[in-house]
């Protein structure tokens, strides 16, 4: 039953001026292509409840093959973790301990401009040793013993390479496939084309941490989550990591469920009927997003509600697993978000950008993370959902093989996009595999280059895209998150032969 006000609105919109008559009659064709489009019910009833179902399909001929991973986990490294400090063991550079990289090494590398004029490249080997670990042998630093734990299921990459010297223009390459930011990030990529499992939290979510002694400077930008061009529905959620994870979902005093409910189902009724006459999708998102935000209101408490979780889980995602806002935390929760049918999880943690305290801060942003991350990892392969979650640890680049500082003494590395490591674990990705090597100073890449939009469509493959199919037209061209760039990396595939 319609209420007065929805009587009196409609009423209103009856009244058609010239100008509205033109306008509905140029949209009609544009409201039919949206509603093909979002293959929703949205668009043929004005209730409410056309808009809430059990997710939300994905764009028609999607997957192009059978995905291996239904949801993925970005575990964000911000600031560059040293490579020839943690994942590639280089004996050699031990020999040449202070001495300088030789010119026929270092050749015309592109450094950032804090050390790109230096007079002197004294050679700075890992700080900790090398052990090796797993049935596969796997070599990683000693500080990562937990890491070590599971080297049987993750395959290390230590052919990365990336054009970018900076934080940001990094980390915007990654998420979104160019430096300069204004694309739609890899999560919106993906909430867009596959489209969702559940109603009742985001798709894509993001969540935040830092060193304990926030001795990394790099800020989190709205845009390394964003749509960029695409509808703004398709942008991650961010949840807090103080106060109310997610602000405003309560009500205000006073205000009661029911009411809420009702002043919502108006409110959908006099957006439904603009969306018919303009089609804009902005529109459908503020609808959606009312509605998600009613639903996560009972949602999101059950989601931070530990009290169902065994002693045993608590205490393997380490001391801090139930401090909130830290990268263990935020682990916990990722798990539990990946349970409830969230497709795509962010995690950015800063703490990596070690430009003069390598030989305190390295180790110790090794005992935040290596823990929490491990620990996801084990708790996924548990509850048998390793195989179909990608796990992604990641960062922008990684660290000189140079010291930075007093070059009779230096105590730092910076940055160093032409060779770095990553490592990924589940969602069709090797176990116990290495991909890629680089020389005897961790300096150029030697087999098996990996550039940061070769991994992008490989991430999309893994997920059942073909990266060079997924577009989206804007300003005149069609879109896509690899830009015109992009191989899948079979050789990290667990069945590379297939699709």
């Amino acid at each position: 039953m319609k209420t007065p006000q929805i009587q009196d609105f409609q009423n209103h919109q009856a009244r058609v001026t010239r100008r509205e008559l033109f306008g509905k009659s140029a949209t009609g064709l544009g409201v039919a292509a949206l509603a093909s489009l979002l293959n929703k019910d949205a668009l043929q009833a004005a209730s409410p409840s056309a808009i809430v179902g059990n997710g939300q399909p994905p764009l028609p001929g999607l997957p192009h093959h059978l995905p291996t991973a239904k949801r993925v986990v970005v575990l964000w490294q911000g600031g560059g973790p040293s490579h020839v400090d943690l994942f590639d063991d280089k004996p050699t550079m031990a020999e040449y301990a202070g001495k300088d990289i030789p010119d026929s090494v270092r050749g015309t590398t592109r450094l950032s401009t804090m050390s790109s004029g230096y007079a002197k490249w004294p050679c700075l080997p890992a700080i900790k040793p090398f052990e090796t670990y797993g049935k596969c042998g796997m070599r990683l630093s000693s500080m990562l013993p937990n890491v070590g734990s599971i080297a049987d299921d993750i395959t290390l990459i230590r052919s990365m390479y990336t054009e970018a010297v900076n934080h940001a223009p990094g980390v915007t390459f990654f998420l979104t496939g160019a430096q300069v930011p204004g694309r739609p990030s890899m999560g919106a990529w993906l909430s867009y084309g596959l489209g969702s499992e559940t109603d009742n939290l985001p798709t894509f979510v993001v969540m935040t941490s830092s060193d304990r002694g926030k001795t990394c400077g790099q800020l989190f930008f709205d845009y390394y989550w964003g749509s960029g061009f695409l509808p703004s529905r398709y942008q991650g959620v961010r949840f807090r990591n103080t106060g109310d994870p997610v602000p405003y979902l309560a009500n205000p005093s006073g205000v009661s469920r029911e009411s809420r409910r009702a002043m919502l189902d108006d409110l959908a009724a006099m957006n439904q009927i603009h969306l018919q006459q303009y089609a804009d999708p902005e529109i459908e998102t503020r609808i959606a997003q009312y509605e998600m935000a009613y639903r996560m209101q009972t949602s999101v408490p059950d989601l931070l509600d530990f009290s169902n979780e065994s002693a045993a889980t608590i205490e393997r995602y380490g001391t801090d697993a139930l401090n909130k806002g830290t990268f263990a935390n935020n682990c916990l929760i990722a798990r539990r978000l990946l349970e409830r049918g969230v497709r795509f999880v962010q995690l950015m943690h800063a703490g990596w950008d070690q430009h003069n305290n390598l030989y305190t801060q390295l180790a110790e942003q090794c005992k935040d993370t290596e823990v929490p991350a491990a620990a996801l990892v084990k708790d996924l392969k548990e509850r048998g959902m390793l195989e179909d979650t990608l796990v992604i640890w990641a960062a922008e680049f990684g660290r000189t093989p140079f010291g930075q500082g007093d070059p009779n003494k230096p105590n730092g590395r910076d940055h160093f996009g032409k060779a770095f490591s990553w490592w990924m674990a589940g969602g069709g990705v090797q176990g116990g595999h290495v991909v890629g090597s680089t020389d005897e100073f961790g300096w150029n890449i030697t087999e098996k280059p990996v550039h940061v939009h070769d991994i992008q469509a490989t991430i999309m493959h893994l997920c059942g895209i073909d990266h060079e199919r997924l577009t989206f037209r804007y300003q005149g061209r069609q879109f896509r998150l690899t830009d015109v760039h992009g191989n899948v990396v079979r050789d990290l595939l667990k069945h590379p032969q297939t699709n």
